[in-house]
C-alpha cells in the first residue's frame, strides 16, 4: 500500500519543514526526500535541528557537507550545526568589540548572543547558502530543508537597521539577537533566499502539526506569521491521528487517545483549517532507516511490538519527589521545561500536595485563571494561586522600554528595536520580572512557580544586572530584592528545579540543552520529570505498545542526565479535578520493569 503524499504533489524546487518540536518534522522531511528520490529525482535534505539525528534517522554518517544517503539512489544529506553557527557567528561580533568596550558590557553581548534567536539567525545565515547558491540547484532537483525559518526570524533580517551595529548598544536587557552586522557579507544571498522562499513556484512550507491543541497553535502562528512575510504557499500535515485497534474491545487507554485527537482537530484555528491538509496515522516514534521511513510514509506499522513489557529505569514517583520538598522547607518550587510538556497540571499537583500536608503554599501561573481554577478543582485554605498574564506584563514591558531606550532612535532604529522586543525571548524576561516580584515569599511560603524563567534568560538579566550596577556605581545600591534574586534562585536549599519533558527524542534533547543553560547560570536541577509515559501506562493497543518500547531508549537517556527520575503514565482521563491531581503522585509499575 501506498499512501499519497499530497504535499510532494507537483513539488517545486524547495520544500521547507516546520512546526512544534516532536511533531515529527524529521521523520516527514525525511520520508519526503526519500520518496522524491525514489521518484527519480536529484535531492539534497538538509537538517538545521541543533539535537539533530539525521545520522542515526537514515543509518549515514552526515557532517557540513553533502553525502549520499544509504540505500536510497539520487538522496544526499548534510547537518548545519546551528550552534557552531552561532558560536562563528558571535566571533564575527564580539572579537572586534574586545579592548574597546568594558569587561561587562562584552559580557552581556555574549550572552544576549546565546538565546535561541540568535542561534535560529546563525542557522538561517548557513542555508540561506544553500538556497540563494544557483548551484545548489543545478546539482539537485529538490531541497528538502528539516526546519524553516520563523515569520520573526524574516521580519528582523528585512530591517535595514539589523544591518548595522544597533542592537550592540541596545542596553535594554531584554535583547537576546544582537549585533547583525557579522551578517553583511550575506545580505546579497539571504534577498536572493527570501525572494526563493516567496515564490510558490520555487518554494512550499509544509507546516507539520499533531493533533493537540497546542501543536495546532504553534502551526497556526508560524503560517500566519511567513504569509506576513509574503511566503503563501503553504501545506497542512496533520501527524500522528491515532485510531485504535477496532478488534480490541475493551481498551479505553486508546479509545482516551483516539478521541483527544479527534476533539483537537474539532478546535482547529479556523486560518489553519482552511490550508489545503493531509493527514498521516500514528505511527510510533525512532524510525530508523529507509525501508522504516517509507513503511512510515505509506502509514504502515514498521514493525510488531514484542510480547513483553517494557523495562522501564529505576525511577521515584511524584509523591516522593514532593515528600523531599516538604521536608527541604520553604522556598522556591520551579517546574521548567518546553510548552505542551504538561508543567502546569504538575505545578498544580505539587502545589496541592504540599497544601494537603498543612504547609502554606503559593502557586504562581501563566495558565489563564479559569483553567488553573479548573486544574486544581477545589480550593485549600492554605493554598494561594495568582496568575500573571504574559500578554499584559509584556505589553507594559514593552512600553517602558519604547519609552526608554526607544525615546531617542530614529525610525529606522525604532522599528529594529520594536521587532526586537517580538522576540520569545521578551515575554519570558517581561514574565520573569514578573515572578521575581514572587520568588520572595519563599522565605516563609513554598512558591511553586509554573513556567519559570530559563538558564539563558537569568544569565541575560545577570548581564544587564551588572551593567546597571556599573551604572548606579555612583548612585547607590540596587535594591536588596534585586541583588539577592539570582543567588536565592541559585541555592539549591532555596529552589528545587524540575525539568518537565516527555519521553521523546526531540522533548529530552530539549530539556538536556535546557540543563546545560541553567548550569551556566549555576542552577543545577534536582530532578527530570517523564511526563506521558506510555511505556508506564502498560497499553494495549499493538502501535501504542510499540510506542512503549520505543519509549525506553529515552527513559535511559533521561535517567543518565538527571540526578533524579521521575516517571508519570500517560493518562486516560486528562489531569484536570482535584481527584485526577492526586493521582499523578502515586505510579505501579508494570511487570517487567526494574
Amino acid at each position: 500500500m501506498t499512501l499519497p503524499a499530497r504535499w510532494l504533489d507537483d513539488a517545486p524546487p524547495i520544500l521547507l519543514f516546520t512546526g512544534k518540536g516532536g511533531v515529527g518534522k524529521t521523520s516527514l522531511s525525511c520520508a519526503s526526500a526519500i520518496r522524491l528520490a525514489d521518484e527519480g529525482n536529484r535531492v539534497l535534505l538538509v537538517s538545521t535541528d541543533p539535537a539533530s539525528n539525521l545520522d542515526e534517522v537514515l543509518d549515514t554518517p552526515l557532517d557540513g557537507e553533502p553525502r549520499p544517503v544509504t540505500g536510497v539512489p539520487g538522496l544526499e544529506a548534510l547537518n548545519i550545526d546551528p550552534l557552531k553557527a552561532a558560536e562563528r557567528y558571535r566571533a564575527r561580533v564580539v572579537d572586534p568589540l574586545r579592548g574597546v568596550l568594558p569587561d561587562e558590557a562584552l559580557r552581556n553581548i555574549e550572552e544576549q548572543l546565546s538565546g535561541a534567536c540568535t542561534v535560529e539567525i546563525a542557522a538561517f545565515n548557513e542555508f540561506t547558502r544553500l538556497i540563494g547558491d544557483p548551484k545548489t540547484l543545478e546539482n539537485h532537483d529538490h531541497i528538502v530543508l528539516d526546519t524553516a525559518p520563523t515569520g520573526h526570524t524574516l521580519r528582523l533580517l528585512a530591517l535595514p537597521a539589523a544591518w548595522d551595529g544597533f542592537i550592540a548598544e541596545n542596553k535594554t536587557g531584554s535583547s537576546c539577537l544582537g549585533p547583525l552586522s557579522g551578517l553583511k557579507d550575506q545580505r546579497e544571498i539571504y534577498a536572493t533566499a527570501v525572494k526563493a522562499l516567496q515564490d510558490p513556484d520555487r518554494a512550499r512550507i509544509v507546516l507539520v502539526t499533531r493533533p493537540e491543541d497546542g501543536a495546532l497553535r504553534e502551526a497556526d502562528r508560524a503560517g500566519r506569521d511567513l504569509r506576513a512575510e509574503g511566503i503563501s504557499s503553504q501545506y497542512l500535515v496533520v501527524n500522528g491521528l491515532f485510531k485504535a485497534d477496532p478488534s480490541i474491545t475493551d481498551d479505553p487507554l486508546a479509545e482516551t487517545f483516539e478521541s483527544r485527537g479527534l476533539a483537537s482537530l474539532d478546535r482547529m484555528p479556523t486560518d489553519l483549517a482552511r490550508l489545503p491538509r493531509d493527514t498521516r496515522p500514528y505511527t510510533p516514534g525512532g524510525l530508523l532507516g529507509a525501508d522504516s521511513l517509507r513503511r512510515f510514509l505509506n502509514g504502515e506499522l514498521p514493525e510488531p511490538p514484542p510480547e513483553n513489557d517494557p523495562v522501564l529505569p529505576v525511577h521515584d514517583t511524584l509523591g516522593t519527589l514532593v515528600e523531599q520538598i516538604a521536608a527541604g522547607g520553604p522556598g522556591v518550587i520551579m517546574t521548567m521545561g518546553k510548552g505542551g510538556v504538561g508543567k502546569t497540571p504538575l505545578a498544580a499537583a505539587i502545589a496541592r500536595a504540599l497544601a494537603l500536608r498543612g504547609l502554606p503554599v503559593h502557586l504562581s501561573t501563566t495558565d489563564p485563571a479559569a483553567h488553573i481554577a479548573q486544574t486544581l478543582g477545589e480550593t485549600l485554605p492554605n493554598l494561594e494561586v495568582d496568575r500573571i498574564d504574559p500578554r499584559d506584563v509584556t505589553r507594559k514591558h514593552i512600553a517602558q522600554v519604547l519609552a526608554t531606550a526607544g525615546a531617542n532612535l530614529d525610525a529606522e532604529g525604532r522599528a529594529l528595536l520594536e521587532e526586537e522586543l517580538r522576540s520569545p525571548c521578551t515575554e519570558e524576561v517581561a514574565v520573569f520580572n514578573a515572578f521575581a516580584e514572587t520568588v520572595a515569599r519563599g522565605k516563609d511560603q513554598y512558591v511553586v512557580l509554573d513556567t519559570a524563567p530559563t538558564g539563558h534568560t537569568l544569565l541575560l538579566l545577570d548581564a544587564s544586572e551588572a551593567y546597571h550596577r556599573e551604572v548606579l556605581r555612583d548612585q547607590g545600591e540596587l535594591p536588596e530584592s534585586v541583588k539577592t534574586l539570582l543567588p536565592k534562585l541559585r541555592d539549591p536549599a532555596f529552589t528545587r528545579v524540575l525539568l518537565v519533558t516527555l519521553p521523546e527524542a526531540t522533548p529530552v534533547h530539549e530539556a538536556e540543552r535546557l540543563q546545560e543553560d541553567l548550569r551556566r547560570a549555576d542552577i543545577e536541577p534536582k530532578a527530570w520529570i517523564l511526563n506521558q509515559s506510555l511505556a508506564g501506562a502498560a497499553p494495549v493497543d499493538p502501535r501504542l505498545r510499540l510506542q512503549a518500547h520505543r519509549e525506553t531508549a529515552f527513559l535511559e537517556e533521561a535517567r543518565g542526565l538527571s540526578k533524579q527520575l521521575v516517571l508519570i503514565p500517560w493518562q486516560a482521563k486528562e489531569p484536570v479535578g482535584a481527584e485526577a491531581l492526586d493521582r499523578l503522585l502515586t505510579f505501579t509499575s508494570p511487570a517487567g520493569s526494574s
